[in-house]
């Protein structure tokens, strides 16, 4: 049977009897299991994961991610599989930062269902170090640097993240400042979709298909079917430009958001861009099977070939990333979402 990862965190007796909400968020190294637990009152909002014991998980993830609400917004597989669930991209866990060709090595694509003939063309981001852990009022903070190592354990790149939770009534925002740094030799960020910063939700959110597809149950059995049960699925896609649906996939946007409804609660996430970003107003790689990425180095795919991208760094040389992701309990406008776009960038 595969064995299953919990990562969510058991509430204080004192919660679970009732108590008045203070928005307080926790951000609490749990060192020996190479993880920092997030929580708001005591609640889970996620866990930032960074162990090397697992296989899939050749990357620092977000995961799980939960809404305000209560409802878990990401998938389970490949970690905890959930019945009913897609089986697909095992790489897909949680949150995550990563790009697919750098300097031809893939750390966005590494997991264990990648042949061996095919490691040495592999990325890891290993190496974490904690720098800052701060708890607060509404807010907290995580810092931390790591390094994208290629399959000689060589670090290619130096990275440096700062992560901000903050907690509202009903929505949960996580800010990523991401600078990387190339190390001995030049770095070069080929052009390609499979990038950067994404997001594999739960299948609630997913977008309604009929095409034929493997699915998993609560042990990790897989099981192929010709067309998909599509009760509960609810998602759609919005984007700053107003494309709706699959149609978001491959076109810019300042923003994104995915909609719908999971177990009777209205939740969104939105994805925005920061003008400081190379190549914004990024192309967004968001799949209607749960897959929902934004993507500022990949253009060749997205522009069927009018464009192209290949952001080189030399050695010593960094490049900044910047992204706010919101997590909404209820329903939300584009007048909302565009006020606090403007609010996070200053446009």
């Amino acid at each position: 049977m595969k064995q299953k990862y919990f990562f969510l965190v058991l509430l204080p007796f004192s919660l679970l009897l009732g108590g008045c909400s203070k928005n307080e968020v926790q951000v609490v190294p749990v060192k020996d299991s190479q993880r920092v637990d997030i929580t708001v009152d005591g609640k889970p909002l996620t866990s930032f994961l960074y162990t090397d014991t697992i296989p899939d998980l050749t990357k620092p993830v977000l995961y799980p991610v939960i809404s305000s609400g209560g409802s878990v917004i990401t998938r389970g597989f490949p970690l905890e599989p959930r019945p009913g669930e897609r089986s697909d991209h095992p790489h897909h866990i949680g949150m995550w930062f990563t790009y697919g060709d750098v300097n031809h090595i893939d750390f966005w694509g590494n997991s264990s269902a990648m042949p061996p003939e095919l490691h040495d063309k592999l990325g890891w981001i290993r190496n974490v170090k904690i720098l800052k852990t701060q708890s607060g009022k509404g807010r907290g903070e995580l810092e931390y640097s790591a390094d994208w190592l290629n399959a000689q354990d060589v670090p290619v790149l130096k990275e440096h993240t700062v992560l901000v939770f903050e907690a509202g009534k009903d929505s949960r925002t996580i800010d990523r400042v991401t600078t990387l740094t190339a190390q001995e030799d030049t770095v070069v960020f080929y052009d390609t979709k499979e990038g950067m910063m994404g997001i594999r939700v739960n299948r609630a959110l997913e977008l309604p298909s009929d095409q034929p597809v493997t699915l998993t149950d609560a042990h990790g059995n897989k099981t192929k079917v010709k067309k998909l049960d599509n009760t509960g699925v609810t998602g759609n896609y919005l984007t700053s430009e107003g494309i709706t649906g699959k149609d978001a996939w491959g076109k810019r946007a300042r923003w994104v958001s995915l909609s719908g409804k999971i177990n009777g609660e209205d939740v969104s996430i939105t994805i925005f861009d920061h003008p400081g970003n190379p190549g914004y107003p990024a192309y967004w790689h968001a799949r209607g099977y749960g897959l929902f990425a934004v993507n500022p180095l990949g253009q060749k795919v997205f522009s069927k070939g009018k464009e192209e991208m290949n952001l080189t760094l030399p050695p010593g040389k960094s490049v900044t990333f910047k992204y706010r992701v919101l997590i909404k309990s209820g329903p939300v406008t584009s007048e909302e979402l565009n006020n606090i776009f403007k609010a996070y960038t200053g446009e």
